[in-house]
């Protein structure tokens, strides 16, 4: 999946590591992303928390979108930071999750997000997915 999201690879972001329910990536905050106050731009910030949320919820391979998201941000991030994003699943239930995600500049934490993602049928494997697999996105 992160290979064809071009919005977040254009912006400098990569997988560092990824695995079920789990996720790291890394951006560089460039010029570009400053604000008027002369800090990150929280949507920036967002979009990377998100990215990792995203490979997070669907690294088993459903197809699966965030239902919520909410962002704390806890301190500003500047030019030339370099930041992780790490997607842990909390738990997962039916068709649902709920996912803990950090963005740290080193050991500092810059953001605590909280998403919440939900699975879909994607129309255009329906035709290919076995009843088992069906049934288990139905839950």
């Amino acid at each position: 999946m992160f290979a064809a999201d071009q919005a977040s690879r254009s912006l400098g972001m990569e997988l560092v590591d990824d695995g079920d329910g789990s996720a790291t990536l890394r951006m560089t905050v460039t010029e570009s992303m400053i604000n008027g106050h002369g800090i990150a731009h929280g949507g920036y910030l967002f979009l990377l928390a998100d990215t990792a949320f995203a490979c997070a919820c669907n690294s088993r391979g459903h197809v699966t979108v965030a239902a919520a998201v909410a962002i704390d941000f806890i301190t500003p991030a500047y030019e030339g930071d370099v930041l992780l994003a790490t997607a842990r699943e909390r738990t997962r239930f039916g068709r649902s999750g709920i996912y803990d995600i950090s963005i740290l500049r080193g050991d500092e934490v810059i953001a605590e997000v909280r998403g919440r993602s939900r699975s879909i049928r994607n129309a255009a494997n329906s035709s290919t997915s076995t009843d088992s697999e069906e049934s288990s996105l139905d839950r």
